[in-house]
């Protein structure tokens, strides 16, 4: 029976055309929003960058899903095989890579899921005394000073291919981002071995292992990557450091034994940043200081050297990923500290808040404040915040006071530290070498790819660690960029801070470490 003339048909409606413009308009939107944040955005941040591109992509990635599953108007069939086609493209990488860590500029690092673990050095060799009256060369974060600065270091060669830095020893490490504290013939770093975190001590010439000390703790995260993230302090026979999870430890140099240990955090009513704990301990005299960013007058927090025992505490600000260190403003005696919100300057006698200076505390804050002459301190972070110089001043009833002298976007610090030399500040802005005048912020030059790298200011030249892990020589004036001479140290992504002991040059990431001794000029 043939159906009446004009009736319509369910097949005919099935039928009907696909609607391909949301998939063009989509694409051309996704496409344009792009080119708006690499070509037009003004001023922002590599990183605030990244991330906008990446929630373009999701967007779009969301939108497209939508559209073909409900409103494409394609078979059934079409639209679940289609579908399936993409979760497959997904989920094979997905099941062969993963994301292991991120860059400096927030970019995914991807690895072989099932790519062999990393050996790490050989087991301990029988401990050795420790050297009799040695000087500390490389004794926390940062050097000596605690400020990247060696005025009194080596005189080093400056042509690396003339003279090509010798190499005492390369090999695996556990991951973690801890730099080398080095004390006479030993240098102690901490890694994360399997389920344990790890106190390293090893022989500065040689490499080998002199001796562990292991908890049972673990920081790992896939945007952080795994392991520790502070620099041990070596002070007076004792090695004090501070774990990803909140593990203080003070051990016998010599040994490695604990002599007495605590977590910061449940002492603190604190939980573990998303970065883990990064404030490298700061030792002075008996004090040994620590920021686990606890509320009610626990934000930093000083320990007694010789057995633990709790000395004083103050503020209430949430810890950043900043260490304390040492500064005398307008007199007084202080520890300063970049918290979550804030700039702190604290009593160092009591660890009461003297002042505080207000920060965005949208993103993470990792340089350290630096304390310049005439009472100023000198602060930046990333992530298009910039530089700002702060003067400090003290009334008659003591009283702290803050002002700005000047801010600039030029110099944007992620977590490299910055240095200063004949009234110019250098640092990596979002990972390029960056000159600024001190006394207005005027950007001089910018210029020199490093990555989100670390250096040293060694007499009168800038060593520099890139993030690629070069190691690289400039001199630093502010006429421009003047890159000396460099050679590849280690291989991968390298945050870490290096240490230079004397001419020795230890450096390291989360996969390997090594010791170079640099030329030097006699």
């Amino acid at each position: 029976m043939t159906e009446p003339s004009g009736s319509s048909s369910p097949s005919l409606a099935q039928r009907r055309p696909a609607r391909w413009w949301p998939l063009w308009v989509t694409l051309v939107l996704a496409g344009l929003s792009a080119f708006y944040v690499r070509v037009l955005w003004e001023e922002p941040s590599i990183q605030q960058g990244h991330m906008a591109i990446a929630r373009i992509v999701i967007v779009a990635a969301v939108v497209l899903i939508l559209w073909l599953m409900f409103f494409s108007r394609l078979a059934w069939k079409t639209r679940w095989l289609t579908l399936g086609i993409v979760i497959c493209m997904c989920g094979l990488p997905a099941a062969l890579f993963e994301i292991h860590g991120v860059t400096g500029d927030l970019v995914p690092i991807i690895k072989y899921r099932w790519r062999s673990a990393v050996p790490v050095a050989a087991q301990p060799a029988a401990p050795a005394a420790a050297p009799a009256g040695a000087e500390p060369h490389w004794p926390q974060f940062l050097g000596p000073h605690r400020n990247s600065m060696l005025p009194n270091g080596p005189r080093l060669a400056r042509d690396w291919r003339a003279q090509p830095p010798q190499k005492l020893w390369r090999q695996p490490i556990g991951p973690a981002w801890s730099g080398f504290a080095v004390v006479g013939d030993r240098a102690v770093t901490m890694e994360q071995r399997g389920v344990q975190e790890a106190v390293v001590c090893y022989d500065l010439l040689k490499g080998t292992v002199l001796w562990i000390h292991t908890d049972a703790a673990r920081f790992s995260s896939p945007v952080a990557g795994e392991g520790p993230q502070t620099t041990p302090t070596i002070v007076g026979g004792k090695v004090v450091t501070l774990g990803g999870t909140g593990i203080l430890n003070c051990l016998d140099l010599a040994t490695g034994k604990a002599i007495w240990s605590k977590n910061i955090l449940t002492e603190n009513d604190r939980r573990v940043n998303i970065w883990g704990n990064a404030g490298s301990p700061l030792v002075l005299g008996d004090a040994v200081i620590v920021n686990p960013g606890g509320a009610n007058g626990r934000s930093l927090v000083a320990y007694r050297l010789g057995d633990g025992a709790r000395l004083w505490s103050g503020g209430d600000d949430s810890s950043g990923y900043s260490s304390p260190c040492t500064a005398t403003l307008c007199g007084v005696a202080q520890v300063l500290i970049f918290n979550e919100h804030a700039v702190f300057g604290h009593e160092q006698a009591t660890g009461r808040v003297l002042w505080e200076y207000p920060w965005n505390p949208a993103h993470t804050h990792i340089t350290q404040p630096m304390a310049l002459d005439g009472d100023r301190v000198l602060v930046s972070s990333g992530y298009g915040e910039g530089s700002q110089l702060l003067q400090l001043q003290r009334d008659g009833a003591g009283r702290f006071s803050v002002k700005p002298l000047w801010k600039t976007r030029k110099l944007k610090s992620k977590f490299n530290n910055m240095v200063v030399r004949d009234g110019h500040v250098y640092g990596l802005d979002d990972g390029t070498l960056a000159c600024v005048d001190l006394s207005t912020g005027a950007l001089k030059w910018r210029e020199g790819r490093y990555g989100h790298g670390q250096f040293i200011l060694v007499r009168d030249v800038l060593l520099i660690t890139a993030e690629n892990g070069d190691v690289a020589l400039v001199d630093p004036v502010p006429a421009g960029r003047r890159e000396l001479t460099r050679f590849s140290a280690v291989s991968g992504k390298t945050w870490n801070p290096p240490a230079l002991a004397g001419d020795l040059l230890l450096v390291r990431n989360d996969e390997e470490a090594a010791c170079y001794r640099l030329p030097v000029v006699r």
